[in-house]
C-alpha cells in the first residue's frame, strides 16, 4: 500500500515552500512599495541581489509633479489660483546705508597709573568691535506685493517700506530684479504704492471684499521670513470686522487698524504687503499683520479699501484721499446714556486737544455741519462698531458727493457734502 503519510509529507513540503516563496515574493512587494514612498527611487537598487535584473525594470517617473493630479476639485481650484497669482507677487528687498563695523584695539588696562600696567601685563591689547565712519548698502528686510498694473505699479503695505531712505528693489518670480520707486504712501492706512520699470505684466484679478463670508476659503502667497518667496498657505476666512494694534517689528511704531479681516491662512513676517485670495484667484485682502503669541491668526485690509488709492495714483501719481474734516467719537449705548443722547449709534462730532470738531474751509464746514452733531449714517449706510465714519469715507473718492444723516438734538436731517483732498496737516 502506498504510504499516505509519506505522500502527506511530501505535499506538505511542497505546500509549505509555496508559501515561503509566496511570502518572499509579498515581503519584497511591501518592501518595494516602502522604499518608493519613503526612501526615494534608489534604494530599487537594493532588491537587485534577489531578483535580478526584474527589480530594475520597474518604471520610475523622472518627476513627481509630473505625475499628480488633484484629487478633487477644491484642490484643483487652489492650485489654479496659485498657478495664476505667481507671476504676479514680488518680493521687495530693503536695503540700507548701515555702519561698518570693524576690530579695534582695545587696551582694556591703558587707563591705570603706569606704574601698574605692567602687573596686567601692560602693553598687551585686545580687539573690539568698533564703528569705522563708514557705511555700506546693506539688505535689512523684506516684503511681498503684488502687481496692479501692466506698467509696473505694485500695492503692497505702507509699513514695508516705511523708510525715506532706504532703497528698494523688486524681485519677480522669474528671479529678474528692478529697482523700484516708492510713488505714494496713504496717510491713514496701511498701503503703499511702488513702480519698476517694466512692461506688458500680469496685474492680479481685485475682487470684492464686501461679500466675504466666515469659513470662505483664503490663499495666502508671500515671501515668509524675508527668505522664502512664492511661499503658499490655505485657511478660511475665520473673522470679519475685526479692529487690531499692529506694531512694526523693525521701528516699534503702533497702528490700530480698524475693519480686518481675520484669516487662519499662516502669514508670517515678511508676507507683508501680500495677496489673500479667493479660491477664484481673486484679492480679496492685502497681508498686514500676525496675532502675536497666537497660533494661525492673521490679519488682512480688505481690498476695497485699496482701490481708490490705486484709481488715484494711476489718474494722478500720487493718493488722494477724500477728505470729510470734521473730528468724533464714536457713540456706544454706555456713552449716549453717559451723556443723555438722543442715538446709541453713530460719530459725535466733537473737538479735542489736537484740534475743533470741524475744521475751518473744510468740506464738512461748508455743508453746514456743526459741533454736537451725530453722523448717524452715510449714504444710507448706518454708523456703528462695525462700520466707523473714516472707514465709510475711504471707500469713497476725492469729489465724490455723499449724504450725511444728522441727528442735531434729536432732529433728523440730511447734509450733502463733496468730499476734498485730504490737506497734508492732517495727518
Amino acid at each position: 500500500m502506498p504510504d499516505i503519510h509519506r505522500g502527506s509529507k511530501k505535499w506538505l513540503i511542497a505546500a509549505t515552500g509555496m508559501v515561503v516563496v509566496g511570502v518572499l515574493l509579498g515581503g519584497a512587494i511591501v518592501v518595494v512599495k516602502v522604499s518608493r514612498g519613503f526612501l526615494g527611487s534608489g534604494n530599487w537598487g537594493v532588491l537587485t541581489p534577489f531578483f535580478g535584473h526584474h527589480a530594475s525594470s520597474v518604471p520610475q517617473a523622472s518627476s513627481t509633479s509630473a505625475l499628480y493630479a488633484p484629487t478633487n476639485d477644491y484642490e484643483a481650484a487652489v492650485m489654479g489660483a496659485v498657478h495664476n497669482a505667481l507671476p504676479s507677487v514680488v518680493s521687495i528687498v530693503i536695503s540700507e546705508q548701515v555702519p561698518v563695523v570693524s576690530q579695534c584695539q582695545y587696551d582694556p588696562f591703558g587707563n591705570l597709573p603706569s606704574q601698574l600696567q605692567p602687573l596686567f601685563g601692560g602693553g598687551s591689547s585686545f580687539t573690539v568691535p568698533c564703528n569705522t565712519g563708514k557705511t555700506q548698502l546693506q539688505e535689512v528686510g523684506g516684503g511681498t506685493g503684488f502687481i496692479v498694473s501692466p506698467d509696473g505699479l505694485i500695492l503692497t503695505n505702507k509699513h514695508v517700506v516705511a523708510s525715506t531712505n532706504a532703497s528698494y528693489t523688486v524681485i519677480m518670480n522669474n528671479g529678474k530684479k528692478y529697482p523700484a520707486k516708492v510713488l505714494a504712501r496713504d496717510p491713514l492706512q496701511d498701503f503703499a504704492l511702488v513702480k519698476i520699470d517694466a512692461t506688458g505684466l500680469v496685474p492680479l484679478n481685485l475682487g470684492d471684499s464686501n461679500g466675504l463670508q466666515l469659513g470662505q476659503t483664503a490663499i495666502a502667497i508671500g515671501n515668509a521670513l524675508g527668505q522664502y518667496s512664492n511661499t503658499v498657505s490655505v485657511g478660511v476666512v475665520s473673522g470679519l470686522e475685526r479692529t487690531v494694534t499692529a506694531t512694526d517689528q523693525a521701528t516699534g511704531q503702533q497702528e490700530t487698524i480698524q475693519g480686518v479681516i481675520q484669516t487662519d491662512a499662516a502669514i508670517n513676517p515678511g508676507n507683508s504687503g501680500g495677496p489673500l485670495l479667493n479660491l477664484q484667484g481673486q484679492v480679496i485682502g492685502i497681508d498686514t499683520a500676525l496675532a502675536s503669541g497666537a497660533q494661525s491668526i492673521g490679519f488682512a485690509i480688505p481690498i476695497d479699501r485699496a482701490k481708490h488709492d490705486i484709481a488715484s495714483v494711476l489718474a494722478t501719481g500720487k493718493i488722494q484721499s477724500p477728505y470729510l474734516g470734521v473730528r468724533y467719537l464714536m457713540v456706544t449705548p454706555a456713552l449716549a446714556k453717559q451723556q443723555n443722547l438722543a442715538t446709541s449709534t453713530g460719530a459725535l462730532v466733537r473737538g479735542d486737544a489736537s484740534g475743533p470738531a470741524v475744521e475751518a474751509g473744510s468740506p464738512a464746514a461748508k455743508a453746514g455741519v456743526q459741533s454736537e452733531d451725530i453722523i448717524v449714517a452715510v449714504n444710507g449706510q448706518e454708523i456703528d462698531a462695525n462700520h466707523v465714519l473714516s472707514d465709510i469715507i475711504e471707500t469713497y473718492s476725492v469729489g465724490d458727493t455723499v449724504t450725511l444723516t444728522i441727528d442735531r438734538a434729536g432732529k433728523i436731517m440730511t447734509v450733502p457734502v463733496t468730499l476734498g483732498i485730504r490737506p497734508a496737516s492732517a495727518g
